[in-house]
């Protein structure tokens, strides 16, 4: 049963990351979908630029708001994000971000020897809400290039999701990009590499430390519908904490900002001391069974 449930977020992952990436012909052709769900944000973080992408990267469409000519608030993009965050924290990132389901499968690798933690890790955990402060919100809006406009900062010089999905395939399949290549795309390079290196030996390290959007849905995991809640069986057996690949004390902070939702800590638990609203109100429906 635990080995299925862990299949059924796989699937999901996979099932998400196509219909969000369907336009197929966009990556024989090396051509960018503009079609009307173009306007449209997704949950997770998938490049508008991707070929396949139907829908646009929240984190993108911030920055595009952001640092246009005539600075405009993103109230569309704020409400989203809000929304999906109010509703699900960081549930999104478990089980709705392509660039997380590349990173799970990465870590599947079976090089390094696999760690929880990095060095400095304390500071890392924290290095996400500077990149979301300064790469996506500061940067974009007080500093404008040549005309006035912003740079998109985070998109362009961080990224290594859209290094991956966008970058890499429009290069591939257009003369003109090819021969464009200059020392951005290899810093760009460099840090996917990094990226997917770390994947092998550590537990998704870019929505650890780095992913922006990850930081932001963070916030809303201790009051989002979807959440933890350790009831009166737990026995502090630790094995939460143990089979957890972000090392979070589940027992102690079960709305922790670094929680994906994942699960595992809930198929692990030898007294199903963590409670979800799903498991709650089927619990309460198998009692309420019971008493008739």
């Amino acid at each position: 049963m635990k080995k299925l449930m862990s299949n059924v977020r796989l699937m999901i992952q996979i099932l998400v990351t196509t219909i969000t990436n369907a336009n197929f012909k966009g990556f024989l052709t090396g051509t960018i979908y503009r079609g009307p769900t173009k306007f449209a944000c997704v949950p997770g973080l998938n490049c508008y630029s991707c070929p396949g992408a139907l829908g646009s990267c929240p984190i993108g469409s911030f920055q595009a708001v952001a640092n246009s000519r005539d600075f405009s608030i993103p109230f569309y993009v704020g409400g989203f994000l809000a929304t999906v965050g109010a509703t699900t924290g960081r549930y999104t990132c478990g089980y709705a971000c392509p660039f997380g389901l590349v990173q799970d499968l990465i870590y599947k690798i079976p090089l390094f020897k696999k760690v929880k933690k990095l060095p400095l890790e304390k500071y890392l955990r924290k290095l996400r809400y500077l990149v979301l402060a300064i790469f996506v919100i500061i940067l974009p809006i007080f500093i404008a290039g040549i005309g006035g406009v912003g740079n998109p900062y985070f998109c362009k010089y961080i990224c290594p999701s859209g290094t991956l999905m966008a970058g890499i395939p429009l290069v591939l399949k257009n003369d003109v990009f090819r021969s464009s290549i200059g020392s951005l795309f290899f810093l760009k390079m460099s840090i996917l590499v990094g990226t997917i290196l770390l994947s092998i030996k550590t537990y998704r390290p870019f929505c650890k430390y780095i992913c922006p959007l990850g930081a932001i849905y963070g916030f809303f995991n201790p009051v989002a519908m979807y959440k933890f809640k350790i009831n009166d069986s737990c026995i502090n057996c630790n094995k939460c904490r143990q089979v957890c690949k972000f090392d979070i004390e589940v027992y102690h902070n079960p709305n922790s900002p670094d929680c994906i939702r994942c699960g595992d800590c809930i198929r692990i638990c030898p007294t199903s001391a963590i409670e979800t609203p799903y498991t709650k109100a089927l619990k309460n429906k198998k009692d309420k069974l019971g008493e008739n």
